[in-house]
């Protein structure tokens, strides 16, 4: 159908694709034309088609400006172009600052040249190209006045680039990365808490690590601890309330009900049994702690919602903060808990009548439950207030970055988000990727994706927001699936996720967001840059001042051989590997390959023996590159199978560190040598995905030989200047 064709391109999406095998791989009719519809477009005949791609191409004459416009800041003047039908007029402009500062200025249309034209219907309309003098860095408001009529639109001045590890004075940092939840001590319920974090991040200063890589921090379900997923939050906003160390609250040791609790014997055989698993037991875990949590919150609700009060004084400025975003999240979760008891898991499952959060329902609601919205308000206020101890902790001691957080590409289509914004969203369509070496059968990652043009309308606020969430805590941000700014591949509802079809974003603007809140915030960003990989995409995030994210095991040249350190840029950072793959010692022993085989994710045999078959060499490729170093020499071979393990392991730590890139992350799974994967994508419960817990306490890792060596040995080829 080409005026389906020719919809799709003018919304952006691209006909086709080369995948990273070299194919050329072209849009399947049908998936196209339930995305389209998904956009919510009439695709019933071709005279709606044709209607709709005129509209569309129409819209920048019919608008005087745009929704949105973003700019460059700083001393340059800046060009706005804006249309208009009539022949003559006086034009003047204001611009309202979020300092609050107003700049204005004047001019003639018969002085300005009209940059093209064009007729619709019986109108003629120009555009005009509209000179500002400098606008200062932020969120402003623009209004233009053409006789004696205004027309207003978000003006968005941002840098071009963003903050830089210069900026944040250092140059080769090293620290560790760990999954959060994986960490334990000798007073954690069965799961990594903020305090665990705290203790890590203290002896992280003394051995002098410039950062601690961690999980995405975003909220899930606490009604629900069994969806386990970081990468599939309900909001990218705000924190996983499960990593509130219970033992820290306020109020913890005077709630009586709580101490009786503890002493009793389901408290304690349940809290034995999570300490002890070698898994995570989510569900277990959750009813633990916010069983517990909620006795200290009915036992001291009174000073807690006391103006007046210290605590009551503190949590209100909280929420006074937060405003509206936190509100919506606290209701959002206490209709999830009231819903969850008949089944009805996420929005789409509630009654219709709690489907908009402006609806009566949704009001009566949080008046007859209200201490239930208060409490996960609450719950949120406890989590800031402990991640911001562990931030300030790292500040005070002057770790460069301190932490290093992740922002996950999306969130849960039945989650908080999208529910408290759904025009912004496009409901059914999944956040995907296409087959690639690693995922042969192709991706879906079940994340609703943003709508591009109602992003733009709404001032990229969502995207601020997810971004200045993350930062404040941080001084490092990695961006996951950063490519899915400049395209993002979706997978249309019932279809296979090698079906899917990439869509444009609006890079540009996006990336001016990204480093305005990166100034703002003063965080460094790190864009995931990983899988197929658009032509020239690296030298865009250059460009943008984005750190690229550099994996030992795909750094290689097209014959196989390891592209030596010197060849890694300053502007990246560098791992061996990360959450979705293999850790080293798994590699090694081929333990990813027997996952993979025992769980049929090859999509044949063939290739399934290819990889098992290409492994040795693979092995002998990165052995060459580390005597090519020399880094190693002939001897290795002798070792026995520890010896080489851990001779290797501190050899591509090392190669790595001596390479250019700003940051170094090691895996605390690689630290202490262990064998089994975070996460193996494409599945959920087949393999125990987010639920592995490093087999040490936090105190004894230190302790621990392979990681003692290797971390002296870091000190060395990085030390903290």
């Amino acid at each position: 159908m080409k005026t389906l064709d020719q919809l799709a391109d003018t919304l952006g999406f691209l006909p086709s694709y080369t995948n990273c095998f070299g194919e050329q791989v072209t849009n399947s009719p049908e998936a196209l034309e339930s995305l389209v519809k998904a956009l919510g477009f009439d695709t019933s005949s071709e005279e709606k088609l044709t209607e709709a791609t005129e509209s569309l191409e129409s819209m920048s004459w019919l608008n005087v400006l745009p929704e949105t416009i973003v700019v460059g800041c700083g001393e340059e003047d800046q060009d706005i172009i804006f249309s208009y039908a009539n022949d003559y007029a006086h034009v003047s402009w204001r611009c309202m600052c979020d300092d609050g500062t107003q700049l204005s200025g004047s001019a003639k249309l018969t002085d300005i040249m009209p940059l093209e034209s064009k007729t619709i219907g019986e109108t003629t309309y120009q555009k005009f190209r509209l000179r500002l003098r400098s606008i200062p860095m932020g969120y402003q408001k623009l209004t233009i006045t053409l006789n004696d009529v205004d027309y207003s639109c978000h003006l968005i001045a941002a840098p071009r680039k963003c903050y830089s590890p210069s900026d944040a004075n250092f140059k080769r940092i090293w620290g560790l990365a760990a999954q959060l939840y994986s960490l334990s001590s000798p007073t954690s319920w069965g799961i990594g808490d903020f305090s665990c974090l705290y203790d890590l991040v203290e002896t992280a200063c003394e051995k002098q690590m410039g950062a601690i890589g961690l999980n995405p921090l975003h909220p899930l379900f606490p009604s629900n601890p069994a969806h386990r997923s970081p990468y599939s939050p309900t909001s990218r906003c705000f924190l996983n309330t499960m990593y509130i160390a219970v033992d820290k609250v306020q109020g913890y040791s005077d709630t009586p009900a709580l101490q009786d609790w503890m002493s009793d014997s389901e408290f304690t055989t349940l809290l034995s049994k999570v300490q002890e698993s070698e898994l995570i037991d989510y569900e277990t875990v959750g009813y633990l702690k916010f069983k517990a949590l909620r006795m200290i919150f009915d036992q001291h609700k009174a000073d807690l919602l006391n103006i007046g009060h210290d605590a009551g004084d503190d949590f209100a400025r909280f929420r006074a903060q937060e405003g509206n975003d936190l509100e919506l999240l606290a209701t959002y979760d206490a209709l999830y808990h009231h819903f969850v008891k008949e089944g009805k898991y996420g929005w789409f499952a509630w009654p219709d009548e709690f489907h908009d959060p402006n609806s009566d329902a949704v009001t009566e609601f949080t008046q007859q439950y209200e201490d239930e919205v208060h409490y996960y308000a609450w719950l949120q206020y406890l989590a800031d207030k402990q991640l911001r101890a562990v931030t300030q902790f790292a500040k005070d001691k002057g770790m460069p970055v301190g932490l290093y957080l992740d922002l996950a590409v999306g969130c849960d289509g039945g989650g908080a988000e999208v529910w408290s914004n759904q025009p912004a969203y496009l409901a059914g369509a999944a956040v995907g990727a296409p087959p690639d070496a690693m995922n042969v059968l192709g991706q879906d990652w079940g994340l609703t994706p943003m709508n591009p043009f109602v992003l733009k309308e709404q001032e990229y606020e969502p995207l601020a927001k997810a971004l200045r969430c993350s930062m404040k805590y941080a001084g490092a941000l990695r961006i996951d699936h950063i490519l899915g700014f400049m395209r993002q591949y979706w997978v249309a509802p019932g279809m296979a996720a090698d079906q899917g079809i990439y869509i444009r974003f609006p890079m540009d603007e996006m990336f001016r967001i990204i480093a305005l809140e990166s100034h703002r915030n003063q965080c460094v960003v790190i864009g995931e840059d990983l899988g197929t990989v658009p032509e020239g995409f690296d030298k865009i995030m250059e460009a943008a001042g984005l750190l690229s994210y550099k994996v030992l095991f795909f750094e290689r040249w097209e014959s196989g051989l390891y592209k030596r350190p010197e060849l890694y840029p300053e502007q990246s950072m560098a791992t061996v590997s990360t959450h979705d793959l293999h850790t080293l010692v798994g590699w090694w022993t081929g333990r990813d390959l027997q996952w993979r085989r025992n769980l049929n994710l090859y999509p044949n045999t063939e290739m399934r023996d290819n990889e098992e078959a290409g492994r040795p060499g693979d092995r002998d490729a990165l052995i060459a590159a580390m005597q090519d170093y020399g880094l190693m020499n002939g001897e290795f071979k002798d070792l026995s199978e520890p010896e080489r393990m851990h001779l290797l392991s501190l050899c591509v730590q090392k190669f790595l560190g001596e390479s250019n890139s700003a940051i170094q992350l090691i895996p605390l799974e690689d630290a202490l040598e262990l064998e089994e994967q975070v996460n193996i994508p494409g599945t959920i419960e087949e393999h125990p995905n987010w639920k592995r817990k490093i087999p040490l306490h936090i105190d004894a890792i230190w302790h621990n030989k392979n990681a003692a060596e290797l971390i002296e040995m870091m000190q060395k080829t990085r030390p903290l200047s």
